[in-house]
């Protein structure tokens, strides 16, 4: 998906997986293991397989095995911290996309963000957009909405807007919190329409997903891809998947917390 899904839009399961960027980046994950995902994955035309910069090579040769799999691969960048240098990102950018990969998710510099260096921010960004942009590939910049305070994540959105990025995205998931409602909701108002907004962390079924969507969320990253599309086909087969009506943030409720989704939100 690469535009907002009107509230009401009846959707498909394939739409679903269509906004799946799957998670492989536990640092435990063995070759074998990430292998045989991507199998599984690239087989349910998932829209992306989102792994460890060390496994580009491997998940792009899997994919090709797969028959007519549209299933790219998307990497990350300066990963989980966002503190090694512009160079060292640009380097492993440059490798990265050398290696396959089509996406990047490249972690700004929290550290300096926080230290109101927005120009610095977006410096850093940018870089990493050009080696990615000459590439034809899309970067999208985490910001770890977990660690921020709201004005820190609208001049998140405003270096990442200046830089060219064509998302800016919640979380790792590596440093507690996830996605929120009142977070993408902040993260889409502050962004021009150019900019997607990527909901990572804490999605976890189909009710999770529609939430977000309602929300403007266009990509979805998680590791629960195997129950948010049995809880699609479920849906579709019952003729209730749609997108529900966005909630409507409320301004006492700080964008930090996590006002429920569903159960296991």
């Amino acid at each position: 998906m690469t535009h907002r899904i009107d509230a009401g839009t009846t959707l498909s399961v394939q739409d679903i997986a269509d906004l799946i960027d799957h998670a492989l980046l536990k640092p435990d994950l063995t070759p074998a293991s990430v292998q045989a995902s991507i199998k599984e994955l690239a087989a349910q035309r998932v829209w992306s397989v989102c792994v460890r910069p060390s496994d580009v090579a491997l998940a792009a040769t899997t994919i090709a095995e797969v028959e007519d799999s549209p299933t790219r691969v998307c990497t990350v960048i300066g990963f989980p911290h966002g503190t090694t240098s512009t160079a060292a990102k640009v380097a492993e950018a440059k490798q990265a996309l050398a290696d396959g990969a089509t996406e990047l998710d490249m972690v700004l510099n929290i550290g300096r963000l926080i230290g109101g260096q927005q120009d610095d921010v977006e410096a850093d960004i940018a870089a990493v957009v050009q080696v990615g942009h000459d590439a034809g590939a899309l970067v999208k910049v985490i910001f770890e909405t977990t660690l921020l305070d709201d004005k820190q994540k609208v001049a998140a959105c405003e270096a990442s807007e200046s830089a060219g990025a064509d998302f800016v995205k919640t979380s790792t998931g590596f440093a507690g919190g996830g996605a929120t409602i009142a977070d993408v909701t902040l993260m889409r108002k502050h962004c021009g329409k150019q900019v997607q907004v990527k909901a990572s962390g804490g999605v976890r079924d189909i009710d999770a997903a529609l939430a977000m969507v309602a929300q403007g969320v266009t990509r979805l990253g998680t590791s629960s891809t195997q129950a948010i599309l049995a809880g699609a086909a479920e849906r579709d087969e019952a003729g209730t998947l749609m997108v529900p009506e966005a909630t409507q943030a409320d301004d006492d409720q700080p964008s930090g917390s996590r006002y429920p989704v569903s159960d296991t939100y």
